[in-house]
């Protein structure tokens, strides 16, 4: 099975948070939820040179996630042929299970819908050949969908 994340290239990163802009655009997501994040550390002398650090958060597409097997009406699932984590929304009763069993919180309330969302790597896209909405408008190209490779694959290199 394919499994995927999304890399960011620290030096590239300007903090424009373009990545969440249309993460919420592709989603329609209201003000409060946001399924991917850019923070910073604060400033560091690195050298003598006054730097801050940035970071991309979202969904892990956990190899056994927790998310999954908590969720009562079966709305969390992970999909067989690529291991994408995702909520249906047609069966989600927004009792946010799911965000108490992430050991990271991912999943969040949508007050318009009263369901839970989440990353999924917009599946949609990914579906008709496309990267997820924040890495194609990255204004700086700092984010990377990439196929992650079995640890065993590395061993015979």
């Amino acid at each position: 099975m394919k499994r995927y994340t999304i890399v960011l290239n620290e030096k590239r990163c300007i903090a424009c948070f373009a990545c969440e802009v249309h993460c919420k655009t592709n989603k329609d997501l209201p003000v409060g939820p946001s399924l991917c994040e850019v923070s910073t550390e604060p400033f560091l002398k690195v050298k003598g040179i006054p730097k801050t650090f940035f970071h991309f958060r979202s969904c892990h597409h956990c190899e056994d996630p927790h998310c999954v097997a908590v969720c009562p009406r079966g709305a969390m699932q992970k999909r067989e042929k690529d291991g994408i984590v995702f909520v249906d929304q047609e069966k989600c009763i927004g009792c946010m299970l799911c965000a108490v069993a992430c050991p990271w919180n991912i999943p969040e309330y949508n007050p318009v819908t009263g369901k839970a969302v989440k990353c999924d790597f917009c599946m949609d896209r990914i579906d008709q050949g496309l990267e997820p909405a924040c890495v194609t408008k990255c204004t700086t190209h700092a984010l990377h969908f990439v196929e992650l490779k079995p640890i065993s694959s590395f061993e015979s290199a």
